[in-house]
């Protein structure tokens, strides 16, 4: 039986891997990796990078594929129909992958940023692949340090605050408005900064933001402070970051003063 590793490896920082990840990668004979383009080629080359530090050369097989685009150009409706299209033609990529470059008893492993439970598609995939019944297979998952983790410890802070909720959500979400009944919310995926808009508001001033991008990396930038006068200061930093770099992963924390 062909078994799989679905490795966290934190949030960029090779020593975030944990010794269960170090461990798991010394049992895998292949790795799989996707190749997003050349303006990521640094995603590549930093779990690259891992494995350089964590293994022999010569000890194991590199296996490489393309990444299928995903329609980023989708309105809000066509937007899970975009994701689940997006999430097939990786299926079939990941189905491939495992029926023609694994063994039937080797162990291949995906290297996963962050942790595969949080924001990440490779454990809904590989579910998807085994549904369809074409390559059977068994997978555990080693659980990594995410962005939001490793984002408030670069901060010094806490991701709660005492007797108080916690939401992670999305900037697609945080546009639509700021979640009912918390004041500490960590916020992924904000392509289009849904933090200026809550900047303007009259709220703003009781609201802090701790931000960072490329967590963990050499290219790592942090800013923080109240939101109505930090927010213009990201958007700034962020600009540059994606004009040099071609691409951006951003997460933070906006904390709002408690009412009453």
């Amino acid at each position: 039986m062909r078994e799989i590793h679905v490795i966290g490896i934190g949030a960029g920082d090779p020593d975030q891997l944990t010794l269960q990840a170090v461990k798991a990668l010394k049992r895998t004979d292949v790795f799989f990796l996707l190749d997003k383009g050349e303006a990521k080629a640094d995603l590549v080359r930093l779990r690259r990078d891992i494995l350089d530090a964590h293994l022999p050369q010569g000890t194991y097989r590199l296996v490489e594929a393309r990444d299928p685009e995903r329609d980023r150009t989708a309105g809000s409706a066509a937007y899970s129909p975009a994701v689940d299209d997006w999430r097939s033609a990786r299926a079939d990529i990941y189905e491939r992958l495992l029926a023609e470059e694994l063994g039937e008893q080797e162990s291949g492993a995906f290297l996963v940023w962050g942790d595969p439970a949080l924001y990440d598609s490779t454990l809904g995939i590989l579910e998807e692949v085994r549904e369809r019944g074409n390559v059977a297979f068994t997978y555990d998952v080693v659980p990594g340090i995410s962005s939001v983790s490793a984002l408030v410890a670069r901060h010094r802070t806490g991701l709660n605050r005492v007797a108080r909720p916690v939401q992670i959500t999305t900037g697609r979400r945080l546009a639509e408005g700021f979640p009912e009944g918390v004041d500490d919310v960590v916020v992924m995926l904000d392509a289009h900064q849904a933090f200026l808009r809550h900047a303007q508001d009259e709220t703003a001033e009781d609201m802090h933001i701790y931000w960072g991008a490329y967590i963990g990396t050499p290219d790592e930038i942090l800013a923080s402070g109240p939101l109505a006068k930090t927010a213009p200061e990201i958007a700034r930093l962020r600009a540059e970051a994606r004009e040099r770099k071609g691409w951006i992963m951003d997460t933070y924390l906006l904390r709002r003063r408690p009412k009453g």
